[in-house]
């Protein structure tokens, strides 16, 4: 909620204004947006209305990529500081480089070696939304540090289960079926029948996620880890979500199966190299998947839909924009991240106390059981 009246007043203005896709948003430079703050004065029409209330949906999920890996030990004062601060600047400004008439998207502009009419492609979000949220995360969970218990003291990790498997299922389920909104909505008119290519595309690289996941841990262990195929379907959903209007569907399986085992090699390097205690696995399904989304853009496109035309078809230049994203993405994501979440804990505090952590959040954060034990008052009370 917070992050969506942050994105009405600040958030869409440094966006989109500039990238006249809207009334009321035509100021704007290379690097943010100056017109359409809280939807007033010439951005008060219908049309304008209709793009931000489908963009701040982006935005909220760039925000809550973060909740989930810095969960069970970060005061709620802080998530809701993060979430404004997020929505409000730190995507925004880094979508208006690509989406809202900025340098990334245009950067032939910038480099004419490139070509006429090269800038970084993202066609629904893979870095926009997902990398940018998923880097942040990685910062956060590093700055809010581990769980008790999570790590031993030589530095080897502990295994904190979840404790639902059922709604893990069920919420994978929910969020695939969501996808088909995210993606194909993204063509902003169901009228551009590419929309459906990009459903089908969206399909089949989230199925071909879930199916290597699986895979991949059954000949690992010999069991059939159910978490790590709904990661591995996230994941796949992540990578094909940059080039799915711009690539076949025999791609799009590569593209999904691909970005399991980045997201698989992603979290080893996350926990056992980085030792940073991602709940979720946030930062690899949404992080480091998303930059595969981003250089499959610049390998796959086959030049069938908006001219993007990758290595496939001989071309260079879109690979060197994508590289080139990459890099901006990550930069701008940690460093932000980190600015935040170091102002934060030196203000307001980003963590509970050891002892809040023990009792648990619900009850020392909202004052409620999660999971009430069922006591029953004295019969002479009733």
């Amino acid at each position: 909620m917070i992050g969506g009246l942050a994105f009405w007043a600040f958030g869409f203005a440094l966006m989109f204004g500039g990238s006249s896709l809207a009334p009321g948003l035509e100021r704007g430079t290379p690097l943010i947006g100056l017109s359409g703050f809280f939807l007033a004065g010439s951005a008060y029409q219908d049309q304008t209305a209709m793009l931000w209330f489908f963009q701040m949906v982006f935005a909220a999920t760039a925000a809550t990529i973060v909740s989930g890996a810095m969960a069970e030990r970060t005061r709620t004062t802080a998530y809701l500081a993060y979430s404004f601060l997020i929505s409000a600047l730190i995507y925004p400004i880094y979508g208006h480089w690509v989406w809202g008439g900025g340098w990334l998207g245009n950067l032939s502009a910038h480099l004419p070696s490139l070509g006429e009419g090269i800038g970084a492609r993202d066609f629904a979000g893979s870095r926009v939304v997902h990398a940018v949220g998923g880097f942040v995360a990685l910062m956060g969970a590093a700055m809010v540090g581990p769980r008790l218990g999570r790590f031993n003291r030589d530095g080897t990790p502990n295994v904190i289960p979840g404790h639902s498997l059922t709604l893990v299922t069920l919420g994978t389920f929910i969020l695939f079926f969501g996808w088909f909104g995210f993606n194909p909505g993204s063509t902003l008119a169901a009228t551009d029948l590419r929309i459906a290519m990009i459903a089908v595309n969206t399909f089949l690289a989230g199925a071909a996620g879930a199916v290597v996941a699986i895979y991949f841990g059954f000949f690992r262990t010999g069991q059939l880890d159910l978490a790590l195929a709904c990661n591995g379907a996230l994941a796949g959903l992540v990578g094909i979500t940059a080039p799915c209007a711009y690539v076949a569907p025999w791609a799009a399986v590569l593209i999904g199966g691909i970005a399991a085992l980045v997201m698989i090699g992603a979290s080893a390097f996350v926990e056992r190299v980085l030792r940073v205690d991602d709940v979720v696995g946030a930062s690899a399904v949404h992080g480091f998947a998303g930059l595969w989304g981003l250089l499959a853009v610049g390998i796959f496109a086959d030049g069938t839909y908006g001219g993007v035309r990758g290595l496939i078809v001989g071309e260079w230049a879109q690979l060197v924009a994508q590289l080139i994203s990459i890099l901006a993405v990550t930069a701008w994501s940690l460093g932000t991240g980190f600015l935040i979440f170091w102002l934060i804990r030196e203000t307001i505090g980003l963590r509970v106390s050891p002892e809040e952590e023990r009792i648990g959040l619900d009850l020392t954060e909202h004052g409620a059981e999660a999971y009430p034990s069922g006591r029953r008052l004295p019969v002479e009370a009733m």
